[in-house]
């Protein structure tokens, strides 16, 4: 299980994510690297709005730019993850719905599955004790 920091970390990057103008920049730059004037061009967004986006964006490591003259181009500094997330998004699962009773039969295979877990730890724990005395 992954600790908090972890956790904090991974949170970061989901909330980079979480807005619609960032991730139209994302898929902006799936397609190459672009400056801001380009992308307020592609965008319904102002220059100073996407220039924020992309802070954000920078921040948490999903892109960065290289200088080109006054203008900074920026591209995908971790394209895989970014391919990744945006195929993920743009998946249409369906929407699983349960019954009560299908999700009590889970809550009651879970807790004999785990009542097996523990008692076969206790059996070891024993036979360990055992074999060291």
């Amino acid at each position: 299980m992954p600790n908090s920091s972890d956790s904090r970390g991974a949170a970061e990057l989901l909330k980079a994510f979480s807005h619609a103008t960032r991730l139209a920049i994302l898929r902006e730059l799936a397609a190459g690297p672009k400056c801001v004037t380009d992308m307020e061009e592609l965008l319904p967004a102002r220059q100073a709005n996407i220039s924020q986006h992309l802070a954000v964006l920078r921040n948490v490591r999903l892109v960065d730019y290289a200088q080109d003259g006054a203008l900074r181009c920026y591209y995908l500094s971790r394209p895989k993850l970014v391919e990744d997330m945006l195929a993920l998004v743009g998946r249409d699962d369906p929407v699983v719905t349960r019954t009560p009773a299908e999700i009590q039969a889970d809550k009651a295979r879970l807790a004999k599955a785990q009542r097996r877990k523990n008692g076969s730890a206790a059996k070891q724990s024993v036979r360990r004790r055992n074999y060291a005395s």
